[in-house]
Parts: structure tokens; sequence; C-alpha cells
């Protein structure tokens, strides 16, 4: 028997579109009511830096996305996809992203 997983964001895609790293990442600052001077401190780099990712100016590498999701408590696969995603969508790729962790 197979079992097919959904991507983390599948649902949240469903009822507002795909997402962006970005985007993701606005989301959830504003959820937690935070500026982006106080989300920036919390992850650990500059408001410009996280400013460029929530405006999709720049796309967090797969090391940077861990490190993101590790301090905000989140799937590390699902946004390490997520940036994997919005990377080849930045070159003009059209795929989806699926990781599987090496046993």
């Amino acid at each position: 028997m197979t079992t097919k997983t959904k991507s983390y964001f599948a649902e949240l895609e469903k009822m507002y579109g795909k997402l962006t790293f970005g985007e993701e990442l606005k989301a959830l600052r504003e959820v937690e009511g935070k500026t982006q001077v106080e989300f920036a401190k919390k992850l650990g780099f500059s408001v410009q830096n996280l400013c460029d990712i929530e405006k999709n100016r720049r796309i967090p590498s797969p090391t940077r996305a861990s490190s993101i999701a590790e301090k905000l408590n989140l799937p590390e696969k699902a946004m390490i996809e997520l940036a994997l995603r919005d990377s080849l969508e930045s070159e003009g790729f059209n795929y989806t992203v699926n990781l599987e962790q090496n046993a």
C-alpha cells in the first residue's frame, strides 16, 4: 500500500492560491502581530533581508529555509520545499517539489 503525503501547505494553497516563501513568512509574522523589526530579530537577520524575502526579491537557500523553520517551529521539509519551488520558478521551471529524507 502506498500513501501519498500532502504538502504541509496544500490546504492553505487550496484556500488562498499558490504561496511563495515570502508570502508565507509575511503571513506568519502578521499572525504573530510582529513588526518586521521584531520578526527579523527573532530570525536573526536584518530587516532589509526580511523585507526582501517577504517581497519575493530574495529566496532563501535550503540551509536558511531550514534555519527559519527551526526558529519558527515549522516543518523543515515543507519550508525547504517552498524555497526550492520558488527558486526553480524564478528561473522559469514549473516543477512540483516533494522531498524525501534518505534513511
